[in-house]
C-alpha cells in the first residue's frame, strides 16, 4: 500500500509540474507569425503554448457554453468589443494588473479582465485624384454624413465587428439619437451595398467605384508589403490615409486584445504571457509582421507603416475602450435601423 500511494504522490506531483509549464490559448487572430512568438515565449520561460485556433464567434461559444470545464486560460482576438462582450456574459475574471501590465498599457486600452497587445485605427482612405484637401480639411468620422460624400464612400457590412466598435464609440461621445442620424446619413452616401473586407474598400477607391473608404490602418501596409499580390499592392499605391477628429478627440483606436478567461487552469502562466507580448520583442514582432502600432512605448511601428501612414496624428485616448463591448448593442441597432446591410 506503502508504494501505491508514494507512486500516487509521484504521479500527482509530476501532473501537477506538467500543468504549471503550459498555457491554453484560445486565439481569433488569424496571423501565422504569431505563433513564431507564442515559440519564442516557450524558448524563454520553459512554458508551452497550446493555440487553439478559430474564428471569434466559435471560440466564443465553446468558451461559454464549456463553462467552468473550459480549457481555456487566454482569449485573443482582434477587436477590444469583443473582449467586453465576453466579459458582459461573464466568462472572464479580473488579474491583469501587474506591475509590468500596468506600466505597458493605457488606463483607456486596458480593464483588469482584458488589456490591448497590439493598436489599429480605423482610418479614411481617399483617392488624391477625386478628393481635395479642403473636402478634408478638418474631416471627423460624424462628418462621413455630409451630404457631400454622396454616392462617394464605401464601408463595410453593419455585421462587421470592426464597425460595430466604431458605431460604438460614437455613441459614447454623440448619444444614440444623433448616432442614429449619423448612420441613415452613411448610409445615404454609400456608392454601393456593403460588401467584402477593408481591404475590398480600399481597391473599391483605388478602381475608382468611391472616393473614400473606411477601414484599418494595418491593411494598407499589408497591401504595400505584396503579401497579398501584385494587384493590391498596386492598389494601395493609388490610395492615401487621412487620420479623422484630429482637431477634437482624436482618431478613432481599437486594439488587438487579451482576456482571462474565467477559471483559467493556468491563471500565473496565462499573465506571465500577456507580459510577454508587451515586451519590446514582442511590440517589434508585431508591428513587422502584422503592420500594427505597438501597445508600449519606444517601440516603432513598420517602416511601411511609418512611410505611409505616419506617426504623428491625434489618438482618441478620451474613449475608454470598453465601452466598445457596452454599447455594441446599441451600435447593431442603430445600423439596422438605418438599413445598413
Amino acid at each position: 500500500m506503502k508504494k501505491i500511494t508514494i507512486i500516487s504522490i509521484l504521479f500527482s506531483f509530476v501532473s501537477s509540474f506538467t500543468i504549471a509549464a503550459e498555457v491554453n490559448v484560445f486565439n481569433a487572430r488569424h496571423y501565422k507569425a504569431d505563433a513564431e512568438l507564442y515559440g519564442k515565449f516557450t524558448n524563454k520561460t520553459g512554458i508551452k503554448v497550446n493555440l487553439i485556433n478559430g474564428k471569434s464567434g466559435a471560440l466564443e461559444k465553446r468558451i461559454i457554453s464549456e463553462g467552468a470545464d473550459s480549457s481555456a486560460d487566454l482569449y485573443i482576438t482582434a477587436d477590444a468589443g469583443r473582449c467586453g462582450a465576453m466579459d458582459a456574459k461573464g466568462a472572464l475574471q479580473g488579474g491583469l494588473t501587474s506591475g509590468p501590465i500596468k506600466a505597458a498599457v493605457p488606463k483607456s486600452f486596458r480593464t483588469s479582465k482584458w488589456v490591448g497587445i497590439a493598436k489599429r485605427a480605423r482610418i479614411i482612405y481617399y483617392s488624391p485624384e477625386r478628393v481635395t484637401g479642403a473636402e478634408l480639411s478638418g474631416m471627423t468620422y460624424e462628418g462621413l454624413a455630409d451630404p457631400k460624400w454622396k454616392g462617394r464612400l464605401v464601408i463595410r457590412k453593419s455585421s462587421n465587428i470592426y464597425n460595430k466598435s466604431l458605431v460604438a464609440s460614437l455613441i459614447k461621445n454623440n448619444g444614440k439619437a444623433a448616432t442614429a442620424a449619423w448612420a441613415e446619413g452613411v448610409v445615404a452616401n454609400m456608392a454601393r451595398t456593403p460588401t467584402g473586407n477593408d481591404r475590398a474598400q480600399i481597391m473599391a477607391v483605388a478602381a475608382g467605384e468611391a472616393d473614400i473608404a473606411v477601414a484599418n490602418t494595418y491593411y494598407l501596409a499589408l497591401m504595400l508589403s505584396g503579401k497579398k499580390g501584385p494587384e493590391q499592392q498596386e492598389a494601395a499605391k493609388k490610395v492615401k490615409a487621412f487620420f479623422p477628429n484630429q482637431n477634437d478627440r482624436g482618431t478613432h483606436m481599437n486594439v488587438s486584445c487579451a482576456a482571462l478567461v474565467k477559471g483559467a487552469p493556468n491563471k500565473a502562466n496565462a499573465i506571465k504571457l500577456v507580459e510577454f507580448l508587451l515586451t519590446p520583442e514582442s511590440q517589434e514582432h508585431f508591428t513587422n509582421n502584422t503592420f500594427e502600432f505597438p501597445m508600449i512605448d519606444g517601440v516603432s511601428p513598420s517602416p511601411l507603416v511609418v512611410n505611409n501612414l505616419g506617426l504623428d496624428f491625434k489618438q482618441d485616448m478620451k474613449t475608454k475602450l470598453a465601452s466598445y463591448g457596452k454599447n455594441q448593442a446599441a451600435a447593431v441597432e442603430v445600423m439596422t435601423a438605418a438599413g445598413w446591410k
